[in-house]
């Protein structure tokens, strides 16, 4: 008999729960299972306002929406949302497809998820790691995503091509014609450059240095990922450029639809740490334009990538 528990309308499933969440950003996420357990999703933007956390801020934020709410998602699909978190994204999924499951480490960001989104009758999460869980899903998905999540393949994937092979497990759950959506930061991002920390190490040019120091998270360049999705099998790739990152867009370009000189003028968006300001990103973005390099020093990309 299956282990689920009912929140709201959101179906968790614990079959494949250990009993422990092994990954945890602290005391903040029982400060955000307070928040969706006794506030309404209206009264997020002035607790973000007034507690100026950036934390909860990242996690609530309705502006997370942006990287999926434009993308063509029909009512008849299904989507697998893997690493789906304290569900930033999974309402801009549940909004539009007919069903949406979640695959997610840890129950106290799957209980935030349900809670935030307990209007959906859409949503399962599937409570587990996602290795152990992959053999139970099905392997017809119209879109499997990883937002924010294929930089962390190393820590969870024992293997000696993690990135690879978590991009491969991914699309092998996805029907002939199906779509995996990517959503990662780009490691020669031009605010990396200008003196923003590394977004997950908190050290300056980190991946600049491509992690000299760091095991267990990394980013790519775009030449990077083209030959990581070359070598996984996928010839259909159209990247984006969420503007002025992939967490908080508010544009989102294209290589048919790229930025002007004079567009990029809102770089001044490091919630989460203190920053160096080495030169005018304004006038350096205005600059790789001119020369067509935007892409390369895009902060952020969305990729899709069709089987």
């Amino acid at each position: 008999m299956a282990l689920t528990e009912k929140i709201g309308n959101v179906t968790l499933n614990l079959d494949y729960y250990s009993g422990e969440d092994l990954y945890c950003d602290g005391d903040v996420e029982n400060e955000l299972l307070d928040i969706v357990k006794n506030y309404k999703r209206d009264d997020f933007d002035r607790i973000i306002e007034e507690r100026k956390n950036w934390a909860i801020m990242y996690h609530l934020s309705e502006n997370r929406k942006n990287i999926l709410s434009w993308y063509p998602i029909e009512r008849d699909m299904e989507v697998l949302e893997i690493g789906a978190g304290c569900g930033a994204v999974t309402g801009a999924l549940a909004d539009k497809a007919g069903k949406v499951t979640c695959v997610e480490l840890s129950k106290k960001r799957s209980t935030i998820n349900a809670l935030r989104n307990g209007e959906y009758d859409n949503i399962e999460i599937m409570v587990g790691n996602f290795s152990h869980i992959m053999p139970y899903l099905k392997t017809d998905y119209d879109i499997v995503t990883l937002i924010g999540v294929l930089e962390y393949a190393e820590s969870y994937i024992g293997t000696e091509e993690p990135y690879r092979e978590f991009i491969s497990s991914a699309a092998s759950l996805l029907k002939k014609g199906g779509r995996l959506l990517i959503a990662i930061e780009n490691k020669l991002g031009m605010k990396y450059w200008a003196g923003c920390k590394e977004d997950h190490l908190g050290r300056y040019y980190e991946s600049i240095e491509d992690y000299a120091h760091t095991r267990g998270v990394k980013t790519f360049g775009k030449g990077e990922l083209e030959t990581l999705f070359e070598e996984v099998g996928f010839s259909s790739v159209k990247f984006y450029y969420p503007y002025p990152d992939y967490k908080f867009p508010d544009r989102i370009y294209s290589d048919q639809y790229l930025p002007s000189v004079g567009d990029l003028v809102n770089n001044m968006r490091n919630f989460d740490n203190n920053r160096m300001i080495t030169f005018d990103e304004d006038r350096a973005f205005d600059s790789v334009i001119k020369n067509g390099l935007f892409p390369q020093y895009s902060n952020s990309f969305f990729v899709e990538l069709i089987k």
